[in-house]
This record gives structure tokens, C-alpha cells and sequence, in this order.
């Protein structure tokens, strides 16, 4: 199969996790070492951001981000296409910013 808009995802992870203990603090760094790990980018503070072949791909992952949660805090993670997330309109002050590019794919015949 082609690689096609709607079957190719984003995988969003936003997190709000407390940071005012030395514990805290050490587990927001091991989540987010996790998710770098995982092949996650930042987006924003908060807002970490993967790009996944395949929807199967996608929840192979967010399964993944479930067996690292923090004992504390918020975590959400959105699922998203490719054709989706060419929608987004980022902006730096009042400069529009190009959204980021997803990586390049290796077709094998």
C-alpha cells in the first residue's frame, strides 16, 4: 500500500506534571527522557510529538508511553492523521512557522 494521508499518524503526548519535589522533578525528567527515547520530538514545553506509519504503529507506541507514566500528573495522548495535522498553523509572535516535516520512508519492494 501507497502511503496514504488518512492511514499515517501523529502521536501527541501533552503532559502537565507537578515538579515541586526533588522526586517530582526526577520523575518528570525520566518521562520525558522516555519519550525522546521513544522517537518523540518536542513541540512545545509540554507537548511532545511522534510520527507513526501506521495507525498499529501509533497504539504500539501509546502503549508504550502507558507503561512510563508518572505516578503524578496529567498525561493525554491524541492520535491524529497526517492529513489532519497539515492543518496546523504554528506561529512564532505573528510569524507563521512551517509545521514540522515528517520523516523520510524507505519502501522496500
Amino acid at each position: 500500500m501507497r502511503l496514504n494521508p488518512y492511514r499515517i499518524m501523529w502521536l501527541m503526548v501533552f503532559f502537565d506534571l507537578p515538579t515541586t519535589g526533588k522526586k517530582e522533578i526526577k520523575d518528570y525528567t525520566r518521562f520525558r527522557k522516555n519519550l525522546m527515547k521513544d522517537g518523540f520530538s518536542m513541540m512545545q514545553y509540554s507537548v511532545y510529538l511522534r510520527h507513526c506509519a501506521s495507525r498499529e504503529n501509533a497504539e504500539i507506541h501509546a502503549k508504550r508511553v502507558k507503561s512510563f507514566l508518572p505516578p503524578r500528573g496529567q498525561v493525554n495522548i491524541l492520535r491524529i492523521t497526517d492529513k489532519q495535522f497539515e492543518l496546523i498553523e504554528t506561529f512564532a509572535g505573528r510569524r507563521s512557522i512551517p509545521p514540522p516535516l515528517e520523516p523520510q520512508q524507505l519502501e522496500m519492494f
